[in-house]
């Protein structure tokens, strides 16, 4: 039987290849997870920094996808994680939901949402979009009005708080291994408590230091799930944002994938990966954890 080279999971470069155009913000954003750079993956993932407030503002519209979406909006302060670092005025359903801290949001597919409106802007902070069910930008954004500029704002027609679709306090439950160097415990963003009835778990954090142990023989070993799932490590200089200041070795399937970019691992389920090390650290990075299919901790990582 021949030997897996799991190097085809990983994406070591994003592509630049959507939402291009749009002053003080990463324009095109980067795309980490799609079927060009892992086949089959059928996903697609893309952050981008916002430098200040975007301009045209708003420069994505009402729209509605054949897919569920997550849209994560993630401070870039390791110190205050919770901080946005600006004001954001985001319509889903016609409803308009405005935030101030790192929020994400569940949009079932043929729900409406946008615009989104930048209020304020205190520091940088980043954006990330995650297209459930499909691994290219043509078919999760190419017909869905996004880019169709509106005069008047949306409407709401149902009768539903869709607040409920946003999580803007993250839950504290995973990875308290740490003692310095690193948020912990983790930061859930999304799960099936927090928004009932969804199948993904999202867990953030930053590392910001060589992270220490609390005790001997803690932290990450092999391990599988019967899910799939991604990690991205993502730099947190928006400045240079292909940089992630660090070097990382991360197992997959015993084999060892050193890699010191900006960088999306996509683990199929049942393929032990792990561990993980912090080889070496230059700057603050963020991880951001995603089990695909599972609505909790204990049944994405419960053996």
């Amino acid at each position: 039987m021949p030997k897996i080279n799991y190097e085809k999971y990983l994406v070591r470069k994003p592509l630049y290849e959507a939402f291009g155009g749009t002053k003080n913000r990463q324009s095109p954003t980067m795309t980490m997870m799609s079927n060009k750079q892992v086949p089959g993956s059928n996903h697609y993932m893309e952050p981008g920094w916002i430098y200040g407030i975007p301009d045209p503002n708003p420069s994505l519209y009402e729209h509605v996808h054949d897919f569920d979406e997550i849209v994560m909006h993630l401070g870039g302060n390791y110190r205050t994680p919770q901080v946005l670092g600006g004001e954001v005025e985001f319509y889903v359903g016609g409803q308009p939901v405005a935030f101030n801290t790192s929020t994400t949001f569940f949009i079932p597919k043929g729900t409406p949402h946008g615009p989104v409106i930048w209020k304020k802007f205190q520091y940088p902070h980043l954006q990330m979009a995650i297209m459930i069910g499909t691994g290219s930008a043509g078919e999760a954004w190419g017909e869905s009005g996004i880019h169709n500029k509106k005069i008047a704002p949306p409407k709401k027609t149902k009768d539903f708080d869709f607040e409920q679709y946003a999580v803007r306090s993250p839950v504290r439950e995973a990875g308290s291994l740490y003692k310095s160097g690193r948020t912990s415990p983790a930061m859930t963003f999304m799960s099936g408590v927090q928004v009932p009835g969804v199948k993904y778990y999202i867990e953030f954090q930053w590392t910001f230091g060589t992270p220490v142990l609390k005790s001997a023989g803690a932290g990450m070993k092999e391990m599988t799930h019967d899910f799939d799932e991604i990690i991205l490590h993502l730099g947190g200089a928006p400045q240079n944002p292909e940089d992630l200041g660090a070097e990382l070795e991360f197992f997959v399937g015993g084999q060892p994938l050193t890699f010191d970019t900006t960088s999306a691992l996509f683990i199929p389920r049942g393929v032990p990966h792990g561990p993980s090390r912090l080889k070496k650290f230059r700057k603050p990075y963020m991880m951001i954890a995603i089990m695909c299919g599972a609505g909790s901790l204990r049944e994405g990582w419960g053996r």
